[in-house]
């Protein structure tokens, strides 16, 4: 390459070295993001406990992705707060998890993003009593299961509770896994549990709500909660929506709750990154009895800075190239290859025709300023000539040939270099032939 460059464009080797170099690495630079654009085959996400919601969607995740030829390794894990250290940590192997809102206050979120928030998650609060409770303080001096240690279920219940002035004696705190508690409320041995998806299967949460004298919480002041922790919303639970035959619940319910995250480290793949919005919008896009037909995902910004892809995603969906091919990975390789190779065919090949035709230009222009000076003194040769102006003319053709002999010119020039300097000996038998100059003057 070097050579060629040196015989084609006059370069000499130092800087025909430069230019074949820099060739060469923008060549394996283009490489190099090819293959490491590639999207992984293998991904890992943090779910929640064994029969918990967060672990039926991870689930529901695994079927889609493996369609896509993605394998989807599933951890289960004690639910939100454990999803979110495993995130933290480079170490864990963790690429996405599921994050309930709101337990992420002071937590070094630096190199976590959101893909969007995915569903609902209501805090539901059943108690032991005949008779409907307005306020969660009235569990002052009672015995609360909370919900087990690494849940997001404990994190929002001791902060609905200190809301409430209820942070320890004379009121014990339980830390219960959900079928614990739901068996411990069940047997009359607390009177209230706190329960949410990360940790509560739905079998439990259907057992407790039609138990006898087991009621589940209403909220009367949902409007005040929200406006307080912002992080929650406020969500409805229609008459009858569990049950229509039996009436579950008798009546209209307020619930409130955060949303769940779907969160993932920085450095996830681009593609990978719109195929899982992909993959959430078809196992959360229905609508269910809190929620209506593609409310979710939803590019929600809480304490998760929602990331550069998914915003693009949101706003435009798919690339081209996942619309128009079927296989996910064809169409990552066709896209890699356009992105990677595409730019270097652009300006390679646009360098490599423009650069041969200003380089010539550049010699010829040379040659001209060359042919210049050879035409001056030969038109100052014509006609009667004195010794002094002779001698003169020979030095500036001297002068010239020298100029000529120090231009560097690739071989393709070699026709017109040596035409050149056989018009300067003609010029110069002229000078040195008065009969001839006179004559031709």
């Amino acid at each position: 390459m070097v050579s060629t460059l040196s015989e084609t464009f006059g370069f000499s080797k130092a800087l025909a070295t430069v230019v074949a170099l820099l060739i060469v690495a923008i060549c394996f630079f283009a490489v190099v993001w090819f293959v490491r654009s590639a999207p992984p085959s293998v991904l890992t996400i943090s779910s929640g406990r064994p029969g918990s919601t967060y672990l039926r969607y991870a689930y529901q995740y695994r079927k889609i992705l493996a369609d896509h030829g993605v394998e989807l390794r599933v951890l289960p894990s004690a639910g939100s707060q454990e999803n979110l250290h495993r995130l933290q940590s480079a170490q864990s192997g963790v690429d996405i998890g599921f994050v309930q809102g709101g337990i992420a206050a002071g937590e070094n979120l630096d190199d976590l993003v959101s893909l969007g928030s995915i569903a609902y998650q209501p805090m539901l609060i059943f108690y032991r009593s005949l008779t409907p409770m307005n306020r969660l303080s009235e569990l002052a001096e009672k015995r609360i299961a909370v919900g087990a240690k690494g849940s997001g279920t404990r994190a929002l219940a001791l902060t609905l509770l200190q809301a409430n002035g209820i942070t320890g004696p004379p009121a014990t705190l339980l830390d219960l896994d959900a079928d614990t508690a739901a068996a411990t409320l069940l047997q009359g041995n607390v009177a209230a549990i706190f329960l949410m998806g990360d940790s509560a299967s739905a079998q439990t949460l259907r057992t407790l709500i039609r138990a006898p004298n087991i009621q589940l919480y209403h909220f009367p002041q949902a409007d005040a909660y929200i406006r307080k922790f912002t992080y929650l919303n406020k969500m409805e639970l229609p008459e009858g929506s569990i049950d229509l035959g039996k009436d579950l619940p008798a009546h209209d319910m307020a619930l409130i709750g955060p949303t769940v995250e779907l969160v993932a480290r920085k450095d996830l793949n681009a593609a990978m990154s719109d195929l899982l919005i992909e993959v959430a919008q078809e196992v959360h896009g229905n609508a269910s009895i809190i929620q209506k037909r593609g409310e979710f995902p939803a590019p929600l910004e809480h304490e998760f800075k929602i990331s550069d892809d998914a915003l693009r995603y949101y706003k435009s969906g798919k690339g081209f190239m996942y619309r128009a091919v079927g296989s996910f990975w064809l169409a990552s390789l066709i896209n890699r290859i356009l992105v990677a190779f595409l730019p270097v065919v652009l300006v390679l090949i646009p360098a490599i025709r423009f650069f041969p035709s200003a380089y010539k230009w550049r010699v010829r222009l040379r040659f001209y300023h060359c042919y210049r000076r050879l035409i001056r003194i030969e038109r100052e040769a014509f006609g009667e000539l004195t010794g002094e102006k002779r001698q003169d003319l020979l030095q500036r053709l001297d002068e010239l040939e020298e100029a000529v002999n120090k231009l560097k010119v690739p071989a393709s020039f070699a026709d017109q270099f040596y035409a050149l300097r056989g018009y300067i000996m003609f010029v110069r038998g002229r000078l040195n032939n008065p009969a001839t100059a006179a004559k031709t003057g």
